[in-house]
């Protein structure tokens, strides 16, 4: 039996399609690419957006009316959010949520096997829930292990349909975690990512916290460097920011979700903080870890129900401010299910477009600056997928990508190098 799975969203669903890849392998099938027929065609969905959950029908429909006689999988955030609209869609013969992936391959069995003609098998999430176990021993195409610690999230932003998707904060076993990043050092990973809904939110359910499993996660041998997922500025105390100091395998790239630079947007968000506390937290970590030393990136939002010009342009200034090594721009998508989607003074698509394009065009100049500013220093590069049998992209602590020269090297190897040029991509460097 052959599968196939086409993944939308963030590192946490990747994390998760990875897992759930080799339970179908580990149960006799096997896992091929999107452009090679299947008899099992999985869409693990993302439900932030709209354009999300039309990919995931898009994707869905194509699958069913090319392979009338596999079988289709709808799985992940959008059933979760939306249970009855998504087990509406006839194209999915099985359609799964969030709160149980295990479910997925016994479901498909019971299609495949003639004991259902079609299984929707959505449960809720519930108060009090665990961690779903879901531990991986290999990534396909990644030199770096990404490796999921938390669930859920306890907040209500106005914007966001993820608590909805993904219930409540839930953290999994420090052990399980450990055990896990010990099986990775042993199959030769050097650098891995610690994934969450709500990475800082990590253990506030169990009595312990992400400063105590970063200075475990760092004493695994074999593990040469950890990088964090976003972060949410509030939840960075002073203690925590000079524990994560002292941890000097932990990379000085902190993404620190920003959403809005206007504090007026901020408040109509429902985001917990301002920009003086979030400027406030950066400068802390920049003192903590040296100016020169540590980069941030971001995400933020234009176009939120009320902005106006005078909004975006507050927002504006204080992300150039901040002087981020890379910021994902998004325009305002309205989200059935948000408090946000009633909000009044919805802004039209075109001008949340042209916003868009202008932040972007802001802060890839920013971008370009910041990567020049690195030009003619010395920096440890962790190797990627290979571009010939010597060139290969890879990454800086900082999170910068680099095009470098490697006879001799691996995938997977760390090496020492001089950046060059900024090219608009990446980084030119030179093997010292």
């Amino acid at each position: 039996m052959r599968v196939t799975f086409y993944t939308l969203g963030c590192k946490v669903n990747q994390n998760e399609t990875g897992a759930m890849e080799q339970l179908f392998e580990a149960n006799g099938y096997t896992v091929v690419p999107n452009d090679e027929p299947a008899d099992v065609y999985v869409v693990n969905s993302c439900t932030v957006t709209n354009f999300g959950d039309q990919k995931s029908r898009k994707w869905l429909r194509r699958a069913k009316r090319e392979n009338p006689g596999a079988v289709t999988v709808l799985t992940g955030c959008y059933p979760q959010a939306f249970p009855e609209e998504a087990a509406a869609i006839i194209e999915a013969d099985v359609v799964t949520g969030s709160g149980n992936r295990h479910a997925v391959l016994t479901d498909v069995q019971k299609v495949l096997n003639g004991d259902a003609e079609r299984v929707v098998d959505i449960r809720p999430h519930e108060k009090g829930e665990q961690f779903e176990e879901l531990p991986m021993n290999k990534f396909a195409d990644h030199t770096r292990a990404f490796v999921k610690v938390e669930d859920g999230c306890n907040r209500r932003c106005a914007y966001c349909v993820i608590p909805r998707a993904r219930g409540p904060v839930r953290s999994r076993d420090e052990q399980s975690i450990l055990q896990e990043l010990r099986r990775l050092a042993d199959a030769g990973y050097k650098e891995v990512v610690l994934t969450a809904i709500s990475l800082p939110s990590y253990g506030t359910d169990t009595g312990t916290s992400l400063v105590e499993l970063i200075e475990k996660a760092a004493a695994v041998p074999g593990i040469e460097r950890l990088r964090l997922g976003s972060l949410d500025p509030d939840m960075l105390h002073d203690e925590d920011i000079r524990r994560m100091a002292a941890v000097k395998k932990l990379c000085p790239q902190f993404h620190l979700s920003l959403q809005s630079g206007c504090d007026k947007t901020l408040r109509a968000m429902r985001r917990p903080y301002t920009t003086a506390v979030f400027a406030d937290i950066a400068a802390k970590l920049r003192a903590a870890f040296g100016a020169e030393n540590v980069s941030f990136t971001t995400d933020v939002i234009v176009g939120f129900p009320g902005e106006t010009e005078e909004d975006f342009q507050a927002s504006m200034d204080f992300v150039l401010s901040q002087k981020f090594l890379k910021v994902h721009v998004f325009p305002y998508s309205r989200r059935e299910g948000t408090p946000a989607y009633d909000f009044a003074d919805q802004l039209p698509e075109h001008e949340k477009e042209a916003r868009s394009r202008r932040m972007t065009e802001a802060v890839e100049a920013m971008r370009a600056e910041q990567a020049a500013a690195m030009q003619g220093r010395s920096a440890e590069v962790l190797l990627e997928t290979p571009l010939s049998a010597t060139l290969f992209t890879g990454y800086t602590k900082q999170y910068l990508p680099v095009l470098v020269n490697a006879a001799g090297h691996a995938s997977g190897d760390i090496v020492r190098v001089a950046l060059g040029e900024w090219d608009g991509k990446r980084c030119r460097a030179e093997l010292i």
